[in-house]
């Protein structure tokens, strides 16, 4: 059983800590970014951390400093939960997401069919984050994944193969389940490019503005399309 509190006020009013306070954790998986916790009864958490929320897990006997989200106890470990930004019960809003990239072996045809019914004129930089057509890629692996294959992050979809689509895909796979350690572009701006030497390049792409990292040499291009 899980004994379950909420130190924070903002987490407090959400009541989630009580619906779930005295069950059984039956399963915990990750569904792209987010964490499903099951518990008996059928009772899902979902958490999403954003970008600055985090999941500790530490020994029953630490203390627990500030006001953490959401604290689980168990008999000898506790999962400590703060800033959370998405916390709540419940997995509806799951039903649109794409196909997981971190599955074994990943949907890449049904991850590529979803790219090929989404806008054309999107740029690759910006679909590669966009959850509903694959789920799990950060700005990190998006960046990582697209110099893998030297493709551009300005790339329209329409001027993009289906192969290499699924190339860029498989990359992220790949990279995320840690075939390579390290990063190549991913906030590398001004340092040289591994392969050419050619300085790095960043800027804020799509309308969320996630910064874009590529070789202008090695990925094709100076600057954004249409700009």
């Amino acid at each position: 059983m899980v004994k379950a509190e909420s130190p924070h006020p903002r987490a407090a009013v959400l009541r989630v800590a009580e619906q779930i306070d005295g069950k059984r954790l039956e399963r915990v998986e990750a569904r792209g970014k987010n964490l499903l916790l099951t518990f008996e009864g059928g009772v899902v958490l979902r958490s999403h951390l954003r970008m600055h929320g985090r999941w500790q897990v530490q020994p029953a006997v630490r203390p627990v400093l500030g006001k953490p989200w959401l604290i689980l106890h168990a008999r000898d470990w506790k999962a400590v939960q703060r800033n959370g930004p998405v916390l709540e019960i419940g997995a509806r809003r799951l039903a649109g997401l794409g196909p997981d990239i971190m599955v074994a072996p990943p949907a890449l045809d049904a991850m590529v069919e979803r790219f090929r019914r989404a806008d054309q004129s999107r740029e690759l930089g910006e679909a590669l984050l966009d959850q509903s057509l694959v789920a799990g890629i950060g700005n990190k692996w998006k960046a990582e994944a697209i110099f893998e294959v030297s493709l551009s992050p300005w790339a329209r979809l329409r001027d993009l193969s289906d192969a290499a689509l699924t190339d860029v895909l498989a990359a992220a796979s790949r990279l995320m389940r840690g075939a390579r350690r390290g990063n190549r572009v991913y906030r590398k701006v001004g340092r040289p490019c591994p392969r050419c030497g050619t300085p790095i390049k960043s800027r804020p792409q799509s309308k969320h503005a996630r910064m874009a990292y590529w070789c202008p040499v090695c990925q094709g291009g100076t600057e954004a399309a249409g700009s």
